[in-house]
């Protein structure tokens, strides 16, 4: 080790060893030890921050903080309470155990009674300080968080959002946790702030606000990469069109909050309907896209018929009953022989949306489909194809 190399060196200067007994009652040895402690939490730090840093989601972010906590420090559990939504109380709970996910039992609703205190004091704390009744912290939470006994509570939060809170439990050497330790925590959830903070943003330039989908130009973006890849690779990919089958009865008859519930509520069908890879949007209006990698134009029908009749069984809860909820689907399926444009993809899946809605409406269309397609389509009542 070079660390180890470089006071090796240091001790056998002649000149050290004459002076060894001066210099350590002066304590330069002890100060040596301190700054060496100090450069190895400063790297252990930096490295921590780089892997959080190249990370992804949220999940990916935490999963690493929990990793490098868990191997610094090997306490008996850690608990993320998160907010998921900043516009939003609701709390998403994340326990691990020995580096993995557990099931935690935690009825808490809501962090909120802690934001004033960690404005205040934006740094890790024993649980114990919140019993305390000048910290106005809901006794009600506090009593529940304490069936988990946490020996630390930990802020994630920037000057632009609080996000949430760190339970950490007792070290599983039953050893406390030292003031090099807690400035460690401190520091390595500032890191963790900043990249959930970048998370944020760039989810929000890339998602519709709505839906939680991904907006028109993300999906634009994807396609024509996805164009590329196809021509380079020889492989086949297709896209989905759907709108709401009569939506502007929806906003007529019942209201806009109504109709945008529908929307919602069909976008959470499609981002439980669809596979991981594929890229499901909000085009716009009540129009949604779904592009589908590496998929063949049967696979992919199989994909919206299977959207389909989800969506006609789908529930809609709202003051006063709503009429079912159908859409219209058109499909269409691109390879390296197809030489278009993304646009062009785009207008194809239309005009078999198009189809759709002439034939009826709640059923699925294929652009250009051949024979054999449409005799398979046509075993399925609720289908039609271009």
């Amino acid at each position: 080790m070079k660390e180890d190399a470089e006071n090796l060196d240091f001790l056998s200067n002649p000149k050290v060893i004459e002076n060894y007994i001066y210099l350590e009652e002066m304590g330069v040895f002890r100060l040596i030890d301190k700054f060496n402690s100090e450069i190895k939490n400063c790297k252990n730090l930096l490295t921590a921050a780089v892997d959080i840093f190249n990370k992804i989601t949220v999940d990916e972010i935490l999963d690493a903080a929990v990793w490098s906590i868990s191997y610094r420090f090997l306490p008996s559990f850690i608990t993320f309470l998160w907010k998921p939504s900043q516009n939003r109380d609701d709390v998403t709970i994340l326990s691990y155990k020995n580096y993995k996910k557990v099931a935690i039992n935690v009825p808490i609703q809501t962090i909120t009674p802690f934001i004033p205190f960690f404005r205040k004091f934006p740094k890790p704390a024993a649980f114990d300080v919140f019993s305390s009744p000048e910290n106005n912290v809901d006794i009600s939470v506090l009593n529940i968080l304490a069936k988990i006994d946490p020996e630390l509570i930990i802020p994630i939060l920037s000057p632009f959002g609080f996000f949430g809170v760190v339970l950490v439990g007792k070290k599983i050497t039953e050893k406390g946790y030292a003031s090099d330790e807690l400035f460690f925590l401190e520091q390595l959830m500032s890191f963790v702030s900043q990249a959930v903070q970048n998370n944020i943003h760039y989810e929000h330039s890339v998602r519709d606000v709505k839906t939680g989908l991904y907006n028109h130009g993300y999906f634009m973006s994807r396609l024509d990469e996805e164009l590329a890849r196809t021509r380079r690779e020889s492989a086949v990919s297709s896209v989905i069109v759907m709108d709401v089958d009569r939506f502007k009865d929806f906003n007529d008859s019942y209201g806009h909050l109504a109709g945008d519930c529908v929307l919602e509520n069909l976008a959470k069908m499609i981002k439980q309907t669809v596979r991981t890879g594929d890229i499901p949007s909000r085009f716009g209006g009540e129009e949604f896209t779904i592009l589908l990698p590496n998929t063949s134009q049967q696979t992919a029908w199989l994909v919206a018929e299977r959207l389909r009749m989800a969506v006609a069984a789908m529930q809609v809860a709202w003051d006063i009953p709503l009429p079912q909820v159908t859409i219209s689907l058109g499909l269409v399926s691109f390879d390296s022989r197809s030489n278009v444009t993304s646009d062009r993809i785009i207008s194809r899946a239309d005009e078999a949306l198009y189809k759709s809605k002439q034939n009826g409406r709640n059923r699925t269309s294929v652009w250009g489909a051949g024979l054999l397609f449409k005799v398979q389509c046509s075993l399925d009542p609720g289908s039609a194809s271009a």
